[in-house]
């Protein structure tokens, strides 16, 4: 499956960037398509049953297409895959096309879990010492979790920036213990 999902994302990527289509309206377009057949069984069952002709799956897509004002570069790809019978596969697809985009644009993005919500300043200056870590843009998304006691987790890909009290504690116990 991931060979798969790479192969379309990094074509549908291709094409958004060559016909210089907005990269993020796209995305949103795309993600809002996903979450729609995710949350509709018949939708799915539509799409993905071989038995039902495709232009009978296009004419679907297409009234879809029409009531959410959706873009003819997402129409197309989601049509690509229904042709190609990988619909089922569009929720992983979308998410390695937004990988995709954000590597292609210079994009990081940054998972930050604070103890309590960050005022916009304690956000720009995460943002701005992420952004010179990585040497990438950031586009932050920013949880709470109580159990960090203060400070922030910071999470860019696999690494992980622990500035939390527990992250610290945690420090301090193992050098006592060694």
């Amino acid at each position: 499956m991931a060979s798969v999902t790479s192969i379309y994302a990094r074509a549908f990527a291709d094409a958004v960037l060559d016909i210089k289509a907005s990269p993020e309206k796209s995305l949103s377009e795309a993600k809002g398509l996903a979450e729609l057949v995710a949350g509709s069984l018949e939708l799915r069952e539509v799409w993905e049953t071989p038995s039902i002709p495709a232009e009978q799956k296009r004419a679907v897509l297409d009234a879809i297409v029409a009531r959410e004002g959706i873009s003819s570069p997402v129409r197309n790809f989601i049509a690509v895959l229904i042709d190609h019978q990988r619909i089922k596969f569009l929720g992983p697809i979308v998410k390695q096309f937004e990988v995709e985009l954000n590597r292609r644009l210079g994009f990081a993005e940054a998972e930050v879990t604070s103890f309590r919500e960050l005022s916009d300043t304690e956000r720009r200056e995460i943002e701005g010492q992420v952004a010179r870590l990585t040497g990438l843009k950031v586009r932050a998304h920013y949880s709470q979790d109580s159990s960090i006691l203060g400070g922030a987790i910071v999470r860019v890909g696999s690494t992980i920036y622990d500035g939390s009290v527990t992250g610290q504690l945690e420090k301090i116990r193992e050098a006592i213990s060694s």
